[in-house]
């Protein structure tokens, strides 16, 4: 070895979930490299990205935990989020340069009107600067060019819309809504219907599905933090899987699950909630997790399984 070249550090196979407190101006995939190096893990990744402009929670998975990342990306997200009315910016929030100004002449009852029209079922434009895919290319590679292209709305779900406070031109709003939501497209859509344009100026992410800033942790915590402090951070692999109902397998089912055998429901102890649910989470008898499993024609099919 060259004696400048520093010993490389070996990985850890870790498995668990950590519920970080992404900071303004940090790329969602810059938060997961910081963390990831901080736990020396060998397998990392993130359920879906945050802006940079963005703050709040990203869970990152680790190991065994990245498995199931996809069923976050699935999932309703809760938002905090500031507009300021009278402008319009290229990008929607604050980081894009003014495009329009106008007067703001309405007042707080009159948002509160406007928000009421947009919960519910809504269409959606989704917007220029954002990652979405034309042609093989993401739509804010045309946006940065100067152009624009036509874009098909899609139907997201506006769950709730409440107003926080309201300091004109500045309001804040919670929303809970369903994948796909922009919410710098929805302040732009309200500043429209209140006839006089808005931008988001701050937006934080405090709930993904069933998960909360509640025990998340902030990069520099982590970093202050000794090791054992740090892995008492992890959340366990199945606090991605706590909406699922449960199903308990004996010593026999559970051996003919982890080899990928679908197992009949009325050979097992479920109860209602299972034979009417499309997913599952499985654990053997004495408390493991085995994995996820689809229910459906009388069977539990292994869908995902934990490697041991």
């Amino acid at each position: 070895m060259n004696q400048n070249q520093r010993p490389k550090v070996p990985r850890r196979a870790l498995d668990g979930v950590l519920l970080l407190d992404k900071p303004v101006g940090l790329s969602s995939n810059d938060a997961l490299i910081r963390a990831k190096r901080l736990y020396l893990a060998k397998k990392a990744g993130h359920t879906g990205t945050l802006d940079p402009l963005a703050s709040g929670l990203l869970p990152l998975c680790f190991g065994e935990a990245t498995k199931f990342s996809q069923d976050l990306l699935e999932a309703d997200k809760t938002y905090e989020a500031t507009m300021r009315l009278g402008i319009r910016t290229t990008t929607g929030d604050a980081e894009g340069e003014a495009l329009e100004t106008r007067d703001v002449t309405c007042d707080q009852g009159a948002v509160e009107r406007a928000l009421a029209g947009f919960r519910g079922e809504i269409v959606q434009v989704p917007p220029m600067y954002s990652a979405l895919k034309r042609d093989g290319k993401p739509l804010y590679e045309y946006a940065r060019a100067g152009q624009t292209v036509e874009r098909e709305g899609r139907r997201v779900t506006i769950h709730a819309l409440e107003m926080i406070a309201c300091e004109l031109p500045d309001v804040t709003f919670r929303v809970t809504c369903s994948k796909g939501t922009y919410v710098r497209t929805l302040a732009e859509d309200i500043g429209e219907s209140l006839g006089c344009g808005a931008h988001l100026v701050m937006l934080r992410r405090t709930g993904v599905g069933a998960l909360t800033l509640d025990n998340s942790v902030t990069l520099d915590a982590l970093s202050d933090a000794a090791e054992s402090e740090r892995d008492a951070w992890l959340q366990p692999v199945d606090a991605l899987l706590s909406t699922f109902p449960l199903v308990r397998l004996d010593a026999e089912a559970t051996r003919r699950f982890l080899h990928g055998q679908r197992l009949k429901l009325a050979d097992l102890s479920v109860d209602e909630s299972v034979l009417s649910a499309e997913r599952t989470r499985v654990y053997a008898a004495e408390g493991k997790l085995l994995g996820v499993a689809r229910v459906g024609e009388g069977v539990l099919a292994p869908e995902r399984l934990i490697v041991s």
